[in-house]
C-alpha cells in the first residue's frame, strides 16, 4: 500500500482528508453505535450500513468529532502562542479547549477551574449539540482539576474518548515523534489515568504521524507496534490488539475479511482504547487495495470498503469508524474522500475551517 510518487498528497490535504475522513466514519457509525450486528443487518441488509443514501434523512456526527475538532482548536492556540514568540504549555491550551468543549454539552465548571476565553469553534452551533458524550470525558473534565499521568483523573478508565480525538497530534508537522506521542499521551491524561488508554492515544497520533511523513499504512502499523513493544511499561492488552490487528489483516484475501461477528471476537467491540484503535486500523488494512484481488487502487473504493467494516459490528461504531477514516485521509489527502458521501456530512465547511486554521498555523 504505497503512494504513487507522482500523486503524493501535500501535507495540506492529509490535514483536511484526516479531519473530514475521521468525520465521514464517525458520521456513518454514529447511525448504528448501539445495534447489535443483527439489528443493523435488519435495517439495513446483510451486508450491513454502507452508504449514506441508505439513511434517507442523513445523520449527524458524533461527540467524536467533536473533541477532535476541539484537539484541533487547542493546537492551533498554542501554536499561534509560539509563531507570536510567546511560549505557551500546549497541554494546557488543549485542556483549556477540552472545557470549552464541556461548556457545549451543558456541563457546568467548578469555581476552582480556570474560565477559557472564547474561540471561534465556540460559535459554531453544530458543535453545540450533545452527541453521546463518553463519561469519562465529561467527568474528567467536570473535576475542574488538570488531570496528569502522576495525578491522573479517573485512574481505571481506558474508554475509546482518548484514541477518537488524537489524530490531530499527528498533523503537527517538523517535531519529532517521540513528541507527537508525548503530546498526545499528556492530552489523554486530562480526562483518562489507564495507561492503555493514553498510550492507545499515543500510538494512534503516531500512526498518523508516520503516515503524514510518507510512511504506507503497513509500515506505519508495523512502527507503530515496535513503539509498543520497545516500551516496558506498555499496556499488555495494547499489544495484544495491535499486533492482533496487523497479522489477522495480513490474512484476509478476496472473501476473507473477518465477520462482523469475529471482528468482535478477535478484536474486541471498540468501547475501550486498545480495541477501537485495532478495530479501525484492522479495516484499513485488510480492505487495502490488492489483499482482495483488485487491480490498480483507488482511493475513494477503499476508503468506502475499510469503513464498512470498520462501523459494521455490535460496538463502538462511530468510534471505529472515525479511527479508520482519519488513518485513510492522512494518507491518501482527500482523494480518498466520496464526493457523495462529503454531500451528506454534516456542517462540512466547520470541519474545513478548522483544518484550514492547523494548515495556516503549520506552514509558515
Amino acid at each position: 500500500m504505497s503512494n504513487d510518487p507522482g500523486t503524493v498528497p501535500s501535507p495540506e490535504s492529509r490535514i483536511h482528508g484526516c479531519l473530514l475522513g475521521g468525520a465521514l466514519g464517525d458520521s456513518l457509525g454514529y447511525a448504528v453505535e448501539f445495534d447489535p450486528i443483527d439489528e443493523i443487518r435488519r435495517r439495513f441488509g446483510a451486508a450491513g450500513l454502507r452508504d449514506f443514501s441508505a439513511l434517507g434523512g442523513g445523520t449527524h456526527f458524533s461527540d467524536d468529532t467533536q473533541m477532535t475538532l476541539y484537539t484541533v482548536d487547542g493546537i492551533v492556540e498554542a501554536l499561534e502562542w509560539a509563531n507570536s514568540g510567546v511560549g505557551a504549555d500546549a497541554n494546557a491550551c488543549v485542556w483549556l479547549a477540552y472545557l470549552r468543549w464541556l461548556d457545549t454539552q451543558g456541563v457546568p465548571l467548578p469555581d476552582s477551574a480556570p474560565q477559557p476565553q472564547p474561540r471561534w469553534i465556540d460559535g459554531q452551533d453544530v458543535l453545540r449539540h450533545r452527541r453521546d458524550p463518553g463519561n469519562a470525558c465529561l467527568s474528567g473534565l467536570a473535576t475542574g482539576e488538570m488531570g496528569t499521568v502522576f495525578r491522573p483523573v479517573n485512574p481505571d478508565s481506558k474508554g475509546c474518548g482518548t484514541v477518537m480525538r488524537s489524530a490531530p497530534f499527528g498533523l503537527v508537522p517538523h517535531i519529532p515523534a517521540d513528541s507527537v506521542y508525548k503530546l498526545s499521551t499528556d492530552a489523554a491524561s486530562l480526562t483518562h489515568g489507564h495507561p492503555s488508554a493514553r498510550q492507545s492515544a499515543g500510538v494512534f497520533s503516531l500512526l498518523i504521524h508516520l503516515l503524514v511523513q510518507g510512511a504506507s499504512v503497513p509500515e506505519a502499523a508495523q512502527a507503530a507496534l515496535a513503539h509498543v513493544l520497545a516500551d516496558p511499561e506498555a499496556a499488555p492488552e495494547l499489544h495484544e490488539r495491535l499486533e492482533a490487528a496487523i497479522r489477522l489483516a495480513g490474512q484476509a484475501g478476496p472473501g476473507t475479511v473477518l465477520s462482523p461477528e469475529e471482528l468482535v471476537r478477535e478484536l474486541g467491540e471498540g468501547w475501550v482504547a486498545e480495541e477501537a484503535l485495532a478495530v479501525g486500523l484492522y479495516a484499513v488494512l485488510a480492505t487495502a487495495p490488492g489483499t482482495q484481488g483488485d487491480g490498480a487502487p483507488d482511493p475513494a473504493d477503499h476508503f468506502r470498503a475499510a469503513i464498512a467494516v470498520a462501523i459494521n459490528h455490535s460496538g463502538d461504531s462511530d468510534s471505529t469508524g472515525s479511527i479508520a477514516g482519519n488513518i485513510l485521509g492522512a494518507y491518501y489527502g482527500t482523494a480518498c474522500l466520496p464526493a457523495d458521501w462529503l454531500a451528506a456530512l454534516e456542517a462540512p465547511e466547520v470541519i474545513r475551517s478548522m483544518a484550514g486554521q492547523l494548515v495556516a498555523v503549520t506552514s509558515g
